[in-house]
């Protein structure tokens, strides 16, 4: 695992950064939450501020794993099995579990990134990357998501700006 400083994701861009000091790592296309930047509990909007990994989720986990709740359901996604399930809020392959630094703003009471279950996580290969379409998640691509989880490590630190 590399020695990783930080993550930057940028609303306004819909990129991730994986930085080491002011070395850009790598860069990724991601989509970031429809109603904009928000704390608030059940906005559905992306938290912004310092934060950190709290969580990795899914080590082990085949490519496009179904999760839900945090665990993986034992499906596969696939094209046929999207069908059968329509309008579902995928969560795939991997999860970041993110939690907030900046108590009061991001983290403790209606402000908690924690506890409103916000990830870095996988989706279809199909959902558009580069625009806001999230419930407040940042998701990414299958094989970006499995490639920054063997780069990263729990309490990485992970800075969402507008």
């Amino acid at each position: 695992m590399a020695d990783v400083e930080r993550i930057e994701v940028d609303l306004g861009r819909q990129e991730l950064r994986l930085l080491d000091g002011a070395r850009v790592l790598a860069r990724y296309a991601v989509s970031t939450a429809r109603n904009g930047a928000g704390e608030i509990m059940n906005s559905e909007c992306t938290p912004r501020g310092a934060h950190a990994i709290a969580e990795k989720i899914g080590a082990g986990c085949v490519p496009n794993t179904v999760f839900v709740a945090r665990r993986p359901t034992g499906e596969i996604y696939d094209a046929e099995f999207a069908a059968r399930h329509p309008g579902r809020d995928w969560i795939l392959t991997r999860i970041l579990w993110l939690t907030g630094l900046e108590p009061g703003f991001n983290a403790g009471g209606e402000r908690d990134t924690h506890a409103r279950y916000i990830y870095l996580h996988g989706t279809p290969d199909s959902t558009p990357l580069g625009v806001a379409g999230s419930r407040g998640c940042v998701r990414m691509r299958n094989a970006d998501i499995l490639e920054l989880f063997e780069r990263v490590a729990v309490g990485t630190r992970v800075d969402i700006r507008e």
